[in-house]
């Protein structure tokens, strides 16, 4: 069986800050803002998490996107995520996330870019949306090195309308390549 080609799968907001994001049937990204109407747009941190102790730091996490094959590894593994409940803003199909560079840019459909700025480091709702389900998207090898599959954060380079269907490109940066960290 042959790759996916890349491509958007699905998109996702919500204007609270809840941990799953309901599907919509597109979204607009707004150029070094984030997602138009999703509570995580803008200039400056908006995770709660963070805003608390870092509120005037850049915002890196505007844009969330986790590749959808992770969900299958998950059913395979016993649970059931569908696209929008990881708290994502874009699911895509047949593109390594978690293998790109730091400052790779993905040009989705015709106008929109995002450059990837980090890994995102899953927090403890991911455990009370389903039991286990931490320790299943963050893995340790036997040398300690930590694995985390939940997916990469970025920010809008170029705004415009996504949608699913939408085709994904890849730009790596300029070699040496930095490896992604958690942002």
């Amino acid at each position: 069986m042959s790759p996916a080609a890349p491509a958007v799968v699905s998109v996702s907001l919500d204007r609270g800050h809840h941990f799953s994001k309901p599907t919509a049937a597109e979204i607009v990204l707004l150029e070094g803002l984030g997602v138009e109407g999703d509570a995580h747009a803008g200039t400056t941190v908006q995770h709660r998490s963070r805003k608390r102790w870092h509120k005037d730091e850049p915002n890196l996490r505007q844009v969330h996107l986790i590749h959808s094959e992770l969900f299958a590894e998950l059913f395979d593994e016993g649970f059931s995520v569908a696209p929008g409940q990881l708290g994502e803003n874009v699911t895509t199909t047949g593109v390594e996330l978690l293998d790109l560079p730091r400052g790779t840019v993905l040009h989705l459909g015709d106008e929109a870019s995002v450059e990837i700025t980090g890994l995102r480091n899953p927090c403890v709702q991911i455990d009370r949306f389903q039991d286990g389900l931490m320790k299943a998207c963050i893995r340790v090898d036997d040398g300690g090195a930590v694995e985390r599959r939940t997916g990469v954060m970025a920010v809008v380079r170029s705004g415009g309308t996504i949608r699913p269907g939408d085709g994904i490109t890849v730009v790596l940066p300029p070699e040496p390549h930095e490896p992604l960290s958690t942002v």
